[in-house]
This record gives structure tokens, sequence and C-alpha cells, in this order.
């Protein structure tokens, strides 16, 4: 058995941005980018095609537009102006650390994220207060191409974990994307059902986590 995690809402709970739109502005504005009258529509708009289920990085989207409005985008400026709207203040959940630490004796532990920002899941489990290093594979959306529930994000965590995915059990608080894990023949737990502790404590007994 492995067993993976979710990280926002799971783990953790950060400060979201209110306002995202207004908060990517400010930064591109820092970075010299002449920012569009219209930005908060542009920004609504959809501008990368993507296949159902596939990632679309938020500098991709936030150059493109801009591209829109006709705005060239200086190298990197995006990806730099997105990090940095982005920077999280990071509060670890209730249990979260003897969670990962619990899982880690049973065997391998996955962190699986569903997350359109470069660097913003590193930066968070940096700030957390469970072992980063507990982690045999941190799998992204934005990295892998692929958004829970997509069956692709869960196959990816399970070959980087080196485990089959019906061995796979994760662990988040949302049933429509964590529990894509069950379409690959893995097992759900729910935090609402389960809270962080008792997972802990199911693991440690050597019973099974799922309720």
């Amino acid at each position: 058995m492995a067993v993976s995690f979710d990280l926002f809402g799971t783990l953790v709970s950060v400060d979201r941005t209110a306002d995202p739109a207004a908060a990517v502005a400010a930064e591109l504005r820092e970075r010299g980018v002449a920012v569009p009258d219209d930005w908060a529509d542009a920004y609504a708009e959809v501008h990368v095609d993507a296949p159902s289920g596939a990632e679309v990085p938020l500098p991709a989207h936030v150059a493109a537009a801009l591209r829109s409005r006709g705005v060239d985008v200086p190298a990197n400026a995006a990806r730099r102006a997105v990090v940095a709207a982005f920077d999280p203040e990071v509060e670890t959940r209730p249990g979260a650390a003897d969670a990962v630490a619990a899982a880690r004796e049973r065997g391998p532990v996955g962190l699986l994220s569903n997350c359109s920002v470069p660097e913003l899941v590193a930066r968070t489990t940096i700030r957390a207060a469970f072992d980063r290093d507990a982690f045999d594979a941190t799998v992204t959306s934005v990295a892998c191409g692929w958004r829970k529930p997509h069956p692709e994000s869960f196959r990816t965590l399970a070959n980087r974990l080196g485990v089959a995915p019906e061995s796979v059990v994760h662990v988040g608080d949302d049933s429509e994307t964590d529990g894509g894990v069950e379409a690959v023949g893995g097992r759900f737990v729910d935090v609402s059902d389960v809270s962080l502790e008792s997972l802990a404590a199911r693991l440690r007994e050597g019973g099974d986590p799922c309720p």
C-alpha cells in the first residue's frame, strides 16, 4: 500500500488571493508590463485551447491574455509575476505532520496537488510544519499536465512511487477531485470523514486507513 496526500485544504490552509487578476496585474506593473484597462476581462477569458482535464500553467494563461490585448511580455515576466502574486502564507492543518509520518512508516508516500502556479507547492511544503522529505514523490498538475480527477494524474503519481495505481490510498478534502483515484482502482479517504489524527492512528495500528 502507498499513501498519497492532497496538499491545499488537506495538509495545509493558505490565504488565497481574493482578486487573483488584480494581484497578478500589480506584479506585472512592478516588472514594467503595461497592463490593459480591461485586464479583469482578459484574465477571465480562455486563451489556451487545452484538452479536457489538462492543466494550463497560469503564466502561459497570463502571457496569452496579455497578447490578446496586444501587449508583448518581456522574457519570463509573466512567470515571475505569477509566482510573486501567489506567494503563500501557510498554516499546517492539525494532525498533518503526524499523518504524513505515520504513512511513511507503512510504505511509500506521495503528494498530489492541483496547482497551476509554478513553485507554489514547493514554497508551501517548505513553510509547512511537516517533513517534506517524507514524500517519495511529489506530483503537481502544472508539472505533469493533468488535473485531478483525471486518471493520468493518479497514474503519474503511482508510477513515480513505483507502485500499481490500485495500491494507492489517496487522502484529500474533495470527493470530486481527490476521489478520482477510484477510477484507477485506488481508494479515497475523505478528511471530512476521517480526521488526520484518526488516519495517523489507523496507520500506526496497522489497520485499514479507509473507513
